[in-house]
């Protein structure tokens, strides 16, 4: 390779890293994890009305990101459906789905006939303030609005009621 294509490659490749450095500087923006108060936010649900996370102030609340086509979500789904049935009346669970459509949505759980709460955060706003990084990921927030458990991969109905117990306190 001759000197001249060499520099430009060098060139476009420091450009380059400047670029991806600057976009992430800018990108980066204000997130919650463990430890930290809960994001506030108010997302669609199944039937076209709102929820609100202060919907369940002094509660202990369970967000489930999950995608219909995500293998590992469609595997987790009957444990999730399982949680419901079982101590959704005392734990409020929210499905949060990103960018599919209700109607997609609809077709996938069978119309939905555990009542769960599936939320819709279209923009993956709500999702980057909690640091999704894909699905199924799973927080537990305590009755302070604290975040206590933040998993990545699906769980089982056992799992999701023994970190809810614990901080039923």
């Amino acid at each position: 390779m001759n000197q001249r294509v060499i520099k430009l490659l060098v060139f476009i490749l420091i450009v380059g890293m400047f670029g991806f450095f600057g976009y992430s500087m800018v990108t980066k923006g204000k997130h919650t994890d463990v430890g930290d108060k809960a994001y506030q936010f108010e997302l669609p649900n199944l039937d076209g009305s709102t929820t609100k996370l202060t919907d369940f102030k002094g509660k202990v609340v369970i967000l489930n990101y999950f995608a219909s086509w995500c293998a590992p979500c469609k595997e987790e789904l009957p444990e999730l459906e399982a949680f419901q049935k079982e101590y959704g009346d005392r734990y409020n669970l929210l499905m949060i789905n990103r960018g599919e459509t209700m109607d997609k949505i609809k077709k996938v759980t069978d119309s939905n006939k555990a009542g769960m709460n599936y939320l819709f955060d279209y923009n993956a706003k709500v999702s980057k303030l909690y640091n999704v990084t894909g699905q199924p990921e799973t927080f537990v927030i305590d009755k302070q609005g604290v975040i206590r458990e933040h998993y990545n991969g699906a769980i089982t109905e056992m799992q999701l009621y023994n970190w809810a117990k614990k901080y039923d306190d």
